[in-house]
């Protein structure tokens, strides 16, 4: 009998401080206005000293087990999907495992950027429908405000911070679970989104690391010509793959990152307005933690019900994509 990797559960964390655009307008050269019409954001959550991947995480998952009904020792992995994590190693899904007393669970980080939700939730099913893993949580999360530079107003009045979790587990029989994933990847975008310093080729403090950029990089006009084509691309492959059409989707649920972005993707799937999910206006791009932060929301408002074919999209730095089609 074939084994699914149902979602059980949900949660989602966002730090209390929210920035609003009037306020972002006193620190940058911006106004609601601008900001809005071109991203659809009014405003964010940022993440202050006291917050990191770790401590949102923690509170996404203590959440999303609590909602599944699914101990945490009873888990049999933690994969954190993020490029924002509490160091460099060891990895913020160790300290997660650790906090959580996931004591015979494996874990390990997926550094995907804005797809990275989409990356591990592909990587979760993969185990579970292997044999390999009865039951994993799967946090996305990302603090990217920390590591914006805040004179620049091409990037830092997109990002918010948070996080969002599911536990998924095997179920045999089942109809409802993860029903396909698709990953994507062109590595020649990589100079589009990038966060040069940190790493082995630009160490911080080290000659090489002169002149090159500390804080996210984006090429704004070439990410959104990329996203468009990109996003649509993954919905029709994963649609396809699945022998299913765009009409039998009941929700859609991208990646926060855009409001024309995301409106693109409707259109091009000719999907109604009531059945795309956006809280963008509300928490800007929280990167690899927006998709579960809406699968989250949806499910707390009553509008994802069991059942229901449920698209999710991804795209970001690397660059990566891909999207996973589930029935609730």
């Amino acid at each position: 009998m074939s084994i699914r990797a149902r979602i059980e559960g949900v949660g989602h964390a966002v730090p209390a401080r929210i920035l609003t655009n009037d306020e972002l307008s006193t620190m940058v050269d911006t106004n609601d206005e601008w900001i809005f019409s071109r991203t659809g954001i009014r405003q964010r959550h940022i993440a202050g000293p006291e917050d990191t991947a770790f401590t949102l995480s923690l509170v996404a998952a203590q959440n999303a087990l609590a909602n599944s009904g699914v101990a945490a020792a009873d888990l049999d992995l933690v994969i954190v999907g993020t490029v924002t994590g509490d160091m460099q190693f060891p990895s913020t899904s160790c300290l997660l495992q650790d906090a959580l007393g996931a004591t015979k669970a494996g874990a390990f980080d997926v550094g995907a950027a804005c797809a990275g939700f989409i990356y591990s939730i592909a990587n979760a099913t993969a185990m579970i429908e292997s044999g390999m893993a009865k039951h994993v949580l799967v946090v996305g999360v990302d603090l990217l405000t920390k590591i914006i530079d805040w004179t620049d107003r091409s990037t830092c009045v997109l990002f918010g911070d948070g996080a969002g979790a599911v536990v998924l587990s095997a179920v045999e029989g089942s109809d409802r679970g993860v029903l396909k994933s698709v990953l994507l990847s062109d590595g020649s975008g990589a100079k589009h989104i990038h966060n040069e310093v940190g790493g082995s080729r630009y160490p911080h403090g080290s000659p090489q690391a002169e002149g090159r950029c500390h804080s996210v990089y984006m090429n704004g006009n070439e990410v959104y010509r990329f996203a468009v084509q990109a996003i649509g691309d993954a919905c029709l492959k994963v649609l396809a793959e699945a022998g299913m059409t765009p009409d039998q989707v009941d929700l859609f649920v991208p990646h926060q990152a855009n409001i024309r972005i995301i409106e693109s993707a409707r259109e091009r799937l000719n999907l109604p307005k009531e059945k795309v999910f956006v809280n963008v206006d509300r928490l800007g791009n929280t990167s690899a933690a927006s998709i579960p932060i809406g699968l989250s929301e949806a499910a707390a408002q009553g509008v994802l019900k069991p059942g229901m074919i449920v698209l999710t999209v991804g795209f970001g730095a690397g660059l990566v994509w891909g999207a996973n089609l589930i029935r609730w």
